[in-house]
């Protein structure tokens, strides 16, 4: 007589644990994914080498930043047109894309109106060693401010220029140093505010690594400032570069709010003549 084995069946509970772990498994590939690729996000640095200052810009020279972990960065210093200087210089922190190669213009018009103009390019970016990272851009920036410092222009007689990310940047380095002043083109109020626009189901506070709390610095501030911001950007929200310059009226050291109408992030307009005079009003509001 032959006896036939019985097979067991599996329950709905266990399809369900099944089920369970598949999608908690994709969920973790995913946000190991975004911890993993979000500097690359977030720093879109073109890393090819820049050409010689003086071929881009007329009597501009190639200077080295020295950074407090060992780092020597590339960086352009643009002396002023002579019948026009203040005695006052920029340094200008670029936004997360490109290289100094591309803010030449700006410089430009910037030296046109008597300001010495330092075009610092973070690690990672324009031929740089290193990689970024907030307290890597952090480092760097202040490398720029002490540069500028050996070459005569005290804190009080530098401004900080910061577009987009460099916003967060020089808001950080106005804590530790304050400047004469400081301009902000198309700030952001925090990382953790942009991702969040991007990715709004995932949980970004927990797997930020570069926070940038913009907001934060600037309320804490009391160096005057100047916001401006393009009302059509599609990559940070106006209503957040609007929230920077409340937090900076709020504490009572908002000198302008400027807006670009109809522009977006990065049309001509937010590098050029309206931008460079507005740099000219805040330095005459603080003379």
């Amino acid at each position: 007589m032959t006896v036939s084995g019985s097979r067991k069946r599996r329950g709905p509970a266990s399809v369900v644990v099944k089920v369970a772990l598949v999608v908690v498994l994709a969920v973790i590939a995913v946000y190991g994914a975004l911890w993993a690729l979000q500097r690359k996000m977030i720093y879109q640095a073109d890393t090819s080498p820049v050409p010689p200052a003086a071929d881009v810009i007329p009597g501009a020279q190639d200077v080295t930043l020295s950074t407090d972990d060992g780092l020597e960065l590339g960086a352009w210093l643009v002396p002023p047109d002579p019948a026009a200087d203040r005695g006052i210089a920029v340094l200008f922190a670029p936004g997360n894309g490109g290289n100094r190669e591309g803010r030449a213009d700006l410089a430009q018009l910037l030296s046109d109106r008597g300001f010495t103009v330092l075009l610092m390019d973070y690690r990672g970016y324009g031929g740089n060693p290193g990689s970024p990272s907030e307290d890597g851009l952090a480092s760097d920036a202040a490398a720029a401010a002490e540069f500028l410092a050996q070459q005569g222009f005290s804190p009080q007689q530098t401004i900080y220029f910061g577009e987009s990310l460099g916003s967060a940047v020089v808001a950080r380095l106005q804590e530790a140093t304050p400047p004469a002043g400081v301009v902000m083109r198309s700030p952001f109020t925090s990382m953790a505010d942009v991702a969040a626009d991007i990715v709004p189901w995932a949980p970004v506070g927990l797997l930020l690594r570069d926070e940038f709390p913009v907001t934060e610095y600037v309320a804490a501030s009391d160096v005057p400032t100047t916001v401006i911001w393009a009302t059509a950007d599609t990559l940070i929200d106006p209503a957040m570069s609007e929230q920077v310059a409340d937090a900076a009226e709020q504490n009572g050291h908002l000198v302008e709010a400027m807006t670009l109408p109809g522009a977006n992030h990065n049309d001509p307009v937010t590098a050029g003549a309206e931008v460079a005079d507005a740099v000219v009003r805040l330095a005459e509001a603080i003379a």
